[in-house]
């Protein structure tokens, strides 16, 4: 299962370490394909490559295109975790909400 952030929390208020640490947690130990959905793939690219964040995302995709766990802005599809950023004080809480819905899923 692909975990799909959405493109506005890649970038503040969303802390990019966080947003770092958050994919390099999913994709290797949760073993989870983690994907950016944008309309803009360009400007999001260009944002996130020279700060090292593609490090751990597997690909840029569409709205729509792909079926995962969604964290985004709001609850758009279904599943989705919906918060407002990516930062410290809420990291730990995100790793928790995406195991267990990684683990419902298996």
């Amino acid at each position: 299962m692909p975990l799909i952030i959405r493109d506005q929390l890649v970038t503040p208020p969303t802390w990019f370490a966080s947003f770092r640490d958050l994919t390099l947690y999913c994709s290797v130990f949760l073993k989870l394909d983690v994907l950016v959905e944008s309309d803009d793939v360009d400007t999001y690219y260009r944002w996130i490559k020279p700060r090292g964040g593609m490090d751990f995302v597997a690909a840029f995709i569409r709205p729509g295109e792909e079926d995962g766990l969604h964290l985004d802005l709001e609850a758009n599809y279904a599943p989705t975790v919906v918060v407002d950023r990516i930062a410290p004080e809420n990291i730990h809480r995100l790793i928790a909400t995406i195991q267990s819905c990684r683990g419902r899923a298996a």
